[in-house]
């Protein structure tokens, strides 16, 4: 299929996923008569860590190129492996040493997608990059803001915090304004050859995984003692802090109500539990965060915020109480937030305007 595209418009380099999104969105570009190319790009192979047999990339490689073929428009290879291996593999493993639990999509956001898949666009001839994200650009002025995606349930801004206004001025998401249903139905009309393939799971570029099986193939266990937070009581053993996070199942013999971990001592390697999803020690109203990063460049008026949230699709909860906190921000929530998590992010906004956000302390 050939598009007929305009020499008027700027030339973008689309970043293919081989999905859906990510084609649909070079698709539209191509209808609103810019110059675009597709590019994959190669940031994880598998050939280690116990999982090279789940590594997808080959296949989504030839799904993105044969979408490119079908368009009719030029497709390139991008290889970032030895970088994201830098950036945020090696991240991912130092975070959960140091037992908190990190949020690799964000990071590969921060450094690949928008860092080096930027630079190397410009670079090649590029004037701009999109990606299939579920997100808006709005410019006011010379300022460039950050907005939440029209379909609550893909809303993507909170893996795109860490964005700052060059980057905003470079990118393009042209997928923000439409629900998943509509994009895929876009797919289906016009017969792209990935239409039904199924969304993405697990880590970027790598793929759905056992958590637990990737970091044993490089932190070593260290069992302790897995203790009831209420009773003091001896629960079992654990393989180390360093593998669990807050809110996560706790495996527990002869128990027949389910116990979740809800804190951690790292210096004594205990994990404790307690009885319930939905028990008082798995709230808390009270956070901390550092590494703070604004999107406008500058810091906001802190009343201006209207909401954060702590994990992905997570509505924002409204704040009670906001400040500054060594080199980051305390925040007090309206209401208590469940399994916050040391590592995770804290992303801010002001309605449907995504502020910026923190690494939780």
């Amino acid at each position: 299929m050939k598009i007929n595209i305009s020499k008027k418009k700027p030339k973008v380099f689309v970043a293919l996923s081989g999905g859906v999104d990510s084609s649909v969105a070079m698709l539209l570009l191509l209808k609103n008569g810019y110059q675009v190319e597709g590019v994959f790009m190669k940031n994880w192979s598998g050939d280690d860590f116990g999982i090279q047999t789940e590594c997808p990339w080959e296949k989504d490689q030839k799904d993105a190129e044969e979408v490119c073929k079908f368009l009719g428009v030029p497709f390139r290879s991008f290889n970032f492996e030895k970088q994201y291996r830098q950036s945020v593999v090696d991240y991912f493993f130092s975070e959960y040493e140091k037992g908190r639990t990190p949020n690799p999509d964000i990071m590969c956001n921060k450094e690949i997608k928008f860092k080096l898949f930027l630079d190397k666009a410009i670079e090649n001839g590029a004037d701009l990059i999109a990606t299939g994200h579920y997100a808006r650009i709005k410019r006011v002025g010379d300022k460039f803001k950050l907005l939440s995606g029209v379909d609550p349930n893909k809303n993507q801004v909170y893996f795109l915090y860490t964005l700052n206004q060059e980057q905003l001025s470079r990118t393009l998401f042209p997928i923000g304004e439409l629900t998943k249903q509509e994009v895929r139905k876009i797919a289906f009309e016009i017969g792209l050859p990935n239409a039904n393939k199924p969304d993405s799971q697990g880590i970027c570029f790598i793929g759905k995984i056992n958590v637990l099986e990737f970091l044993l193939a490089k932190i070593h266990q260290k069992k302790g003692l897995i203790i009831d937070i209420e009773t003091g009581e001896v629960l079992g053993e654990h393989k180390g802090v360093y593998f669990y996070t807050i809110g996560q199942g706790a495996k527990v013999p002869g128990q027949s109500e389910k116990y979740f971990f809800c804190k951690k001592d790292l210096e004594k390697n205990i994990m404790y539990a307690c009885k319930g999803s939905d028990n008082s020690n798995l709230f808390s109203k009270i956070l901390t965060t550092e590494n703070i990063h604004w999107i406008g460049g500058i810091a906001p008026n802190l009343d201006q915020i209207t909401g954060g949230s702590i994990r992905y699709r997570q509505e924002p909860q409204k704040i009670k109480k906001i400040e500054k906190y060594k080199n980051g921000l305390k925040v007090e929530f309206l209401n208590p937030q469940k399994a916050i998590a040391s590592g995770q992010s804290l992303v801010l906004f002001k309605n449907d305007e995504c502020l910026g956000g923190g690494i939780i302390a």
